[in-house]
């Protein structure tokens, strides 16, 4: 999940300790990667992904909120923590090609690359989505320069405890995802489901290094590119994803951001339209004709007020229904920073808020599953609301 997330990046001074229930197995050990066995549960989804348990619970980017983010780690306590499925892969590519998991291109943030001394020279500016970015990006290192690199905790300020794992994993690839779900499909005796998504699209195919092409490539070499197929695929670009549905036939769903914003192959097409245009019947139809689902910030589904105060839920969710589009929204995090106001819980900024109380008001507008930091937060949140 991309840049365009709202209300999540709030930072903050500490946060209470683990639930409990988050501290069990960290899945610590890196997957060895040299096998290339493919279950057939790997490569056919069962009854699809419109079969999985609802509301879906979507482990963002791993367990993000006790691991690194895009780590190994993050993915194994995911699956460790009982999520549905597991985001694993926010897809960038590296100068030679490959595909790595990267919530951005710049790793500044979420690796140890500045304190490797013989990569100083490629700190660099560039000016991504139209935004001026200053750090080091994964197109200007080789694969095997970034095996080098080990991830560290993204948010440190909210979510100290997770620093604790810094330097554990290195950079996994997408190669190796999809390796690894064939490997926990076999060992858990129960389908593994990915959610891998396309970051920046347009941009790094004016780079010359197309991300499409690259995923269906890889996913037809692990014969995971059909309908019934457990990797669901995402991207904040409609067009990315309307050229993924000319070559691949996986699930497709477009993110949406906040209203007024404006997806950027728009931008860099001209298309006036904004994500209040996409949300309107008219929008949604035209989705549903290349796209099975949406992913919309929470926003969109239940606006806030000027407080951060939940106000009346959109009809996105009945419209979007009505095409038959699902909705994967996101994302729920236990920390009260990225609560809507009236579910934050006492003067500690990065304590715990009220998250049962706002995955009921969420789960109650009929949405199909949500992405979430901490998957088990999520799935007790789901057996409160079903009783």
């Amino acid at each position: 999940m991309g840049t365009q997330e709202s209300n999540e990046e709030t930072s903050g001074a500490g946060r209470r300790a683990l639930l409990g229930a988050a501290v069990l197995g960290a899945g610590g050990a890196v997957l060895g990667m040299a096998g290339t066995a493919r279950a057939d549960g790997a490569r056919h989804g069962g009854g699809g992904f419109k079969s999985l348990p609802k509301p879906t619970i979507i482990g963002h980017r791993g367990a993000s909120g006790y691991r690194p983010e895009h780590t190994f780690g993050s993915y194994q306590l995911a699956l460790d923590l009982g999520a549905d499925i597991v985001e694993a892969g926010d897809l960038v590519p590296t100068k030679d090609g490959h595909l790595v998991c990267r919530h951005e291109p710049e790793i500044g943030g979420t690796t140890d690359v500045a304190d490797h001394p013989e990569f100083a020279d490629r700190k660099t500016t560039k000016l991504l989505d139209g935004v001026s970015t200053t750090g080091w990006f994964t197109e200007d290192f080789t694969l095997a320069e970034l095996k080098t690199l080990r991830a560290v905790e993204r948010i440190p300020a909210n979510r100290p405890h997770n620093t604790l794992y810094n330097g554990r994993w290195e950079i996994p690839t997408f190669d190796e995802v999809l390796r690894w779900q064939d490997e926990q499909t076999r060992k858990r005796g129960k389908q593994v489901w990915i959610y891998p998504e396309l970051k920046h699209p347009t941009y790094f195919r004016k780079q010359g290094l197309p991300l499409e092409e690259r995923v269906a490539r890889l996913l037809r070499t692990y014969r995971k590119d059909r309908r019934s197929s457990p990797v669901i695929l995402q991207s904040f670009e409609p067009t990315s994803i309307q050229r993924l549905h000319k070559i691949v036939d996986n699930p497709l769903v477009v993110l949406l951001s906040s209203a007024g914003s404006r997806p950027w192959d728009f931008v860099e097409t001209g298309d006036p339209r904004t994500v209040a245009d996409l949300v309107k019947p008219a929008g949604l139809r035209e989705i549903a004709s290349y796209a099975q689902g949406i992913g919309p910030t929470l926003d969109l589904v239940v606006p806030r007020d000027a407080q951060g105060r939940l106000t009346t839920p959109t009809t996105l969710v009945a419209d979007a229904h009505r095409v038959g589009l699902v909705l994967h929204p996101y994302t729920m995090r236990n920390e009260n920073p990225f609560l809507p106001a009236d579910f934050r819980k006492g003067t500690d900024a990065d304590a715990y808020g009220d998250v049962f109380g706002a995955y009921k008001a969420y789960f109650a507008t009929g949405i199909d599953g949500v992405f979430t930091d901490q998957p088990d937060t999520g799935l007790l949140a789901r057996e409160d609301f079903k009783g």
